[in-house]
Parts: structure tokens; C-alpha cells; sequence
């Protein structure tokens, strides 16, 4: 494959003779215009989307208005009424944006995400009338109580879907390298071509690669150096290849390019980071890191000196005794409330397998829980009676004997009837009474089996400090499309940044998962 190993394309051919030269002035010069550029359109970007998502909240109040009209202010005179109600409004809007602001919203790396936008909204949308309600009894406006809470529930759900729309009209510009930010992708050959693998399914990112450095560690000094790709490491034809130098910054610059992204070889805590960190950084570049799993923790720094010795101390705060409570109540009441909607379409589930082969209704399987402790996991069958028997087989004849997590598509194992509760994930209902005996938790990693656990590493094995899940990480990321490599830290991840309002998003993703049948089989 012939591969482009020049620096870059650039109209301007005089500014880039003098950046490829090294002339300092010209680099910063480039640096900054380019930086100038991003801002513009990131500005103007987050600009439509305030005036959007303040025009959500207006409309809201307009439709109430026409439904039940009210006035923000009390006042004999009709038109002066409803000028300073407009007014208002107006301003109500404002407050608005101002919230979601500060819930974060209008950062350029969540303004084109999914399910954690809409949490911000939540918050934002609360924010904004819980202030809304202090001003109407502050002032004693004669808004009632029931016109706040639906127009709240309003302007959530029409921003929601404006931001649905947004985020598909984005993802398309992204996928034509417009509202994305050029990147170097820099790490081993291996790395590199998984890097870029992820970034073509990840579409909602805003990385696109432009070109790749790759690199390794010379065994003799320790230092990392440029190495070739090798043959079978198969990249665009369209990404350059770069050497790994002092002049990588500039060279960045003359591409145009915004992002590096480091995916191994070099580490966050050496000299080799510090350094590139800051040739680029300081030419308005930016520096993101491709972290694994065992980089994902999520604790807290506290520095205390202690008669004149600093100790700096790690806490989790998501493990405390009230936010666990807090989770087995959330698990209990949902559990619950699961129990008794989906009954009717549990008993018509077991008289179907019943039918269908005669075999039992529940298939019971020893699983590995909370800490290593064993359970049994209830779920409808949907396999044939000798299941177990022919994993081991089939795990050989499709090479999946280190894997795991067993999948495959077209598993001869499964019935009819085990093939439709399976694409609706009906077969996991039952475990909602494991959830209820405290074995399982609605949300968390799947519970492995005993010869899986016992061959976990001690990263991977980390999953087992939270209870398992009837849903979780990777099912809502992919499912079994998923490498072993994806679902492992996926899994880690979770345990390490677990919090309700992730379990939340997850709930909501699985929803999205079920119905469109994602990674199913």
C-alpha cells in the first residue's frame, strides 16, 4: 500500500517553506490564526445552540399561554401587562441558557454527545425553575404552580429533541471533517490501527485523524523513536505518515491540525510527555491521551499536612455508606416496579417455552457475584437443554477459547422461541428477582461464569467490587460487537466512575439498545 510520507497541503506555500524551515515566528503566527479559527466556529456552533435552547423555553410558555393564559405580571393594563410578560420571558430564557451553561452543556466535548447531554438538561432545567419559582414568590407574580411545572416538563422535552436534531446534523458535518478537530495519532503501529478503528465507530467523537506518528521505545537508550509501519498495519491511503521529531508541533501547525492524540508507548508521567506537552501545548495545540483501563479512576485528591509531613489521600466518593444506600433502594423500587408491568409478558413468555420443546421454563446458572461470592442467575431458556455441553466445543471451532464473554451469531444452541426473547432481551426479566434477593444489582457488569472469573488478571478482576447488572457498560456500547478487549474496560471503567446519575444514562441507553436490537445475538 503506497503510503503519503510528505508534511502537508497548504495553499499558503510561503508560510509553510517557513514553518517547515523552523522559522519560530511563522509557526506561532500559524499557530494562533488556526486557534482563531476553531474558536470561531466552535463560538458560533454553541451560539445557534443557546438561541435554540433558549427558544425552547419561550415556546413552552407560549403554548401555555395559549392553552391557559396567564400573565407574569399583575396589571390593570392589558398592553402594559404584556409587554413586561414578554420582557420576562425573555429574560427567563436567558437564566436558562446561563443553567445549562453551567450544567456544562456547551463544552466541545459534550455538545455533540448523547445520553449525558440530556442529563445536563435535567439539571439545567431544574436550575432554572427552581429560580423561577424563588423570583415568583419573592415578587408575588401570579404564576401558578401547575403553569411552572409543565412548562418545565416542556421545555425539557423540546430541548431534548432540538438537541437530538443538533447532534445528528453535527455527527453528519463530522463525518464531512467539518465541527471535528484534525488529529496526529501517535503510538505504537498496533495501537494506531485500533485508535482508528474506534474513531470510525464512534462517530458522536470529535477526532479526525489526519495523520499518524509512529513510535516505539529503542531498547538500547530507552527513548522514544520513530518506527515504520509495518505491512499488515492497514491505515487510510488519505493520513500521512510522520516522523517523530522536535518539529512535530510545527508540523502539526502546517497541517492545520488542532489535536494529538497519544494512544500508548508514551506515558502521561514521563519526561518524553512533559516535553512534547509542552512544544505543542504552547502553540495552542492540545493533548489528549487514549487512557486504558487501569488510567480511568475517578478519586479524589486530598493533601493534608500532618505536623509537617504531607499526606496526599485517594477516596472514591461514590463507595460511601449514604450512595450505596441510596443504590439498593434504586434497585429495589425498580425491581419492583419491573416485576409487575412486564407479568403479563412473562407469563406468556413461559407458556411459549413450555410449547415450543417441553423443557423447563427458568435456566439456572451458577454465577460469580459481589467479591466472588457464587449465585444462582435466573433467566427465561432460551437454548436448548444441553447447552453447556456444546460451549466448549463451539467456543473452539469459532476461537473464542480466551475470550471472556462467549458470542456468536447464528449460536445453533438457541430455539425459536429462545431467538425472539433473546432479540428483546426478554430472557433477562427473571433476574429482577435476583436483583430483589440482593444477588444482583440493575445495573453493573455481567456476572461471569466460575471458569471465566477464575481467569481474570487482577485489572480486569476489579469488576467483581460491585454487584453484577442485569444491564451495563457493554451492553449499551455495543453489546457483542464488542472486541474482549472494548467490554474489559468498559467493565473497569464502571466500576472506578460508577455514580447514579451513569446508572441513569445506562437505564436510558439499554431502552434504545432493546429496540433497535443492537449487538443482539
Amino acid at each position: 500500500m503506497k503510503r503519503k510520507h510528505h508534511w502537508w497541503n497548504r495553499k499558503d506555500s510561503a508560510t509553510a517553506t517557513n514553518i517547515e524551515a523552523g522559522n519560530d515566528n511563522d509557526v506561532m503566527a500559524a499557530g494562533a490564526h488556526q486557534l482563531s479559527q476553531v474558536l470561531y466556529w466552535r463560538f458560533f456552533v454553541n451560539l445557534i445552540l443557546m438561541v435554540v435552547d433558549g427558544s425552547m423555553l419561550v415556546f413552552a410558555n407560549l403554548i401555555m399561554f395559549v392553552r391557559e393564559p396567564f400573565s407574569y405580571i399583575p396589571d390593570d393594563d392589558g398592553m402594559a401587562s404584556e409587554l413586561l410578560t414578554g420582557v420576562l420571558l425573555l429574560l427567563f430564557a436567558l437564566i436558562y441558557v446561563a443553567c445549562l451553561y453551567t450544567a456544562g452543556i456547551y463544552h466541545r466535548h459534550v455538545m455533540g454527545d448523547g445520553y449525558q447531554v440530556n442529563y445536563k438538561i435535567v439539571e439545567g432545567v431544574v436550575k432554572t425553575f427552581v429560580i423561577q419559582a424563588a423570583v415568583n414568590y419573592i415578587f408575588g407574580l401570579p404564576l401558578p404552580l401547575h403553569v411552572m411545572i409543565a412548562t418545565a416538563a416542556m421545555t425539557l422535552a423540546f430541548t431534548v429533541i432540538a438537541r437530538f436534531i443538533a447532534r445528528r446534523i453535527i455527527a453528519r458535518r463530522r463525518g464531512d471533517g467539518r465541527f471535528a478537530y484534525a488529529t496526529i495519532i501517535i503510538g505504537s503501529p498496533a495501537c494506531i490501527a485500533r485508535t482508528l478503528g474506534r474513531l470510525r465507530r464512534r462517530t458522536q467523537m470529535n477526532y479526525r485523524p489526519v495523520a499518524v506518528c509512529p513510535v516505539g521505545v529503542d531498547p538500547r537508550t530507552k527513548s522514544v523513536v520513530s518506527v515504520p509501519l509495518p505491512a499488515d498495519v492497514d491505515i487510510d491511503d488519505k493520513l500521512t505518515v510522520l516522523p517523530y521529531d522536535a518539529r512535530l508541533g510545527a508540523t502539526a501547525i502546517g497541517m492545520n491540525v488542532q489535536t494529538l492524540l497519544i494512544c500508548d508507548v508514551i506515558r502521561r508521567d514521563s519526561v518524553e510527555f512533559n516535553v512534547l506537552s509542552l512544544a505543542v501545548e504552547s502553540l495552542g495545540l492540545e493533548i489528549a491521551l487514549s487512557a486504558g483501563a487501569a488510567d480511568m479512576g475517578a478519586h479524589r485528591l486530598y493533601l493534608r499536612n500532618i505536623q509537617g509531613m504531607p499526606v496526599l489521600t485517594l477516596r472514591l466518593p461514590q463507595y460511601g455508606f449514604g450512595t450505596r444506600m441510596i443504590k439498593r433502594a434504586f434497585d429495589l423500587v425498580l425491581a419492583i416496579l419491573a416485576i409487575i408491568a412486564s407479568s403479563p409478558i412473562m407469563i406468556a413468555t413461559a407458556i411459549a417455552i413450555k410449547i415450543d420443546d417441553g423443557g423447563p421454563v427458568f435456566y439456572g446458572q451458577k454465577r460469580i457475584g459481589l467479591r466472588g461470592r457464587p449465585f444462582h442467575m435466573i433467566k427465561f431458556r432460551s437454548m436448548v437443554t444441553n447447552a453447556d455441553e456444546l460451549k466448549a466445543k463451539l467456543a473452539e471451532e469459532t476461537g473464542q477459547t480466551d475470550r471472556f464473554i462467549f458470542k456468536m451469531k447464528r449460536d445453533p444452541r438457541i430455539t425459536r422461541v429462545g431467538a425472539f426473547i433473546r432479540k428483546w432481551s426478554i430472557d433477562e426479566l427473571p433476574q429482577f428477582f435476583n436483583v430483589l434477593r440482593g444477588d444482583m444489582s440493575v445495573v453493573g457488569p455481567r456476572p461471569p461464569l466460575p471458569e471465566e472469573h477464575a481467569r481474570y488478571n487482577r485489572l480486569y478482576a476489579t469488576r467483581m467490587y460491585v454487584k453484577p447488572g442485569i444491564t451495563g457498560p457493554w451492553q449499551v456500547s455495543g453489546r457483542s460487537n464488542l472486541t474482549a478487549e472494548e467490554s474489559e474496560q468498559l467493565d473497569v471503567s464502571y466500576v472506578q466512575d460508577w455514580s447514579i446519575t451513569g446508572d441513569l444514562t445506562i437505564l436510558f441507553k439499554t431502552v434504545g439498545v432493546v429496540i433497535t436490537h443492537k449487538g443482539a445475538y
